[in-house]
């Protein structure tokens, strides 16, 4: 007789980090308000709060990292979450006013050349 051929398992230690944020934002993969580009910086609005209904560990986690403002990478690396679920989860901080996120400007709206030389060249002047 031979050996029974081993059984693959979904739920394995391989599978943990995988499953466990999908676990976290109910299968949601969009945020339910904000886009949250990498470097958007990202400020708790409260000191503490007390864990609400739909709220994750994750959640709390989150806002007391943003007592000092965060970029949304720094907080992927901090709880070492993929950043759609970091997405998903500010969605959800900043849908209940826990939250604000300051997006970056968008490259075609930096100040024009001569703007920065005339400043560059006022402060020469003094």
């Amino acid at each position: 007789m031979s050996a029974p051929e081993p059984v693959e398992e979904w739920v394995d230690d391989g599978a943990g980090p995988v499953v466990r944020p999908y676990a976290m934002t109910r299968g949601r993969t969009r945020p339910v308000r904000g886009t949250f580009d990498r470097i958007a910086l990202v400020t708790a609005t409260v000191a503490t709060t007390t864990p609400e209904v739909g709220m994750e560990p994750e959640h709390l986690s989150i806002i007391r990292l943003c007592q000092r403002p965060q970029i949304v990478a720094e907080l992927t690396a901090h709880l070492k979450l993929p950043l759609g679920t970091i997405r998903v989860m500010l969605g959800d901080l900043l849908n209940r006013g826990l939250v604000q996120v300051h997006e970056p400007h968008p490259a075609g709206t930096r100040p024009d050349v001569d703007i920065l030389e005339a400043a560059i060249n006022g402060l020469r002047r003094l």
